[in-house]
C-alpha cells in the first residue's frame, strides 16, 4: 500500500481491514458503548475510563478473533487518527445500512455469504 496522504486515501485501506461482518459489528458496538460512556461522563466521570475499554477492546477482539489482522491504527500516529475517523465513518455507514456496499466497492466482496454468514470474496 502506498502511504496515504489524506483520510480519503486511507479509507479504502481501512475498509479492506474490516471485511469481516462480525469484526464490523464489534466495532459498531464498541463505538456505540464508548460514545455512551462519553455522553454520561458529566454525571459519572469514571465512565470516561470505560470508553476506551469498550471502544478498543471490542474492536481488537474483532480484529484478532475474526478479521485475523492487526488494527489499522497500529501502523502510525497518523493511521491512529485516521482509524478513529474511520471508526466513526464506518459506524455511520453501519447505522444507515450502507457499510456492506462500501466493502463491496473497495474489496470486491460479492453478494451472498458463506456457511458462517460471512461475505464471500469475489472470484478473481
Amino acid at each position: 500500500m502506498t502511504e496515504p496522504t489524506s483520510f480519503e486515501e486511507f479509507w479504502p485501506y481501512y475498509v479492506s481491514q474490516h471485511q469481516n461482518r462480525t469484526c464490523r459489528r464489534l466495532h459498531f458496538a464498541g463505538t456505540t458503548l464508548a460514545g455512551a460512556c462519553v455522553a454520561v461522563s458529566p454525571f459519572m466521570p469514571s465512565a470516561l475510563l470505560a470508553a476506551p475499554v469498550f471502544g478498543y477492546g471490542l474492536a481488537w477482539v474483532g480484529h484478532f478473533a475474526f478479521e485475523k489482522n492487526k488494527p489499522a491504527s497500529w501502523a502510525s500516529k497518523q493511521a491512529a487518527l485516521w482509524s478513529f475517523q474511520g471508526d466513526l465513518k464506518m459506524w455511520w455507514h453501519m447505522a444507515n445500512g450502507t457499510m456492506d456496499a462500501e466493502v463491496e466497492r473497495y474489496c470486491g466482496i460479492a453478494s451472498g455469504a458463506d456457511a458462517n454468514g460471512e461475505p464471500k470474496l469475489a472470484a478473481v
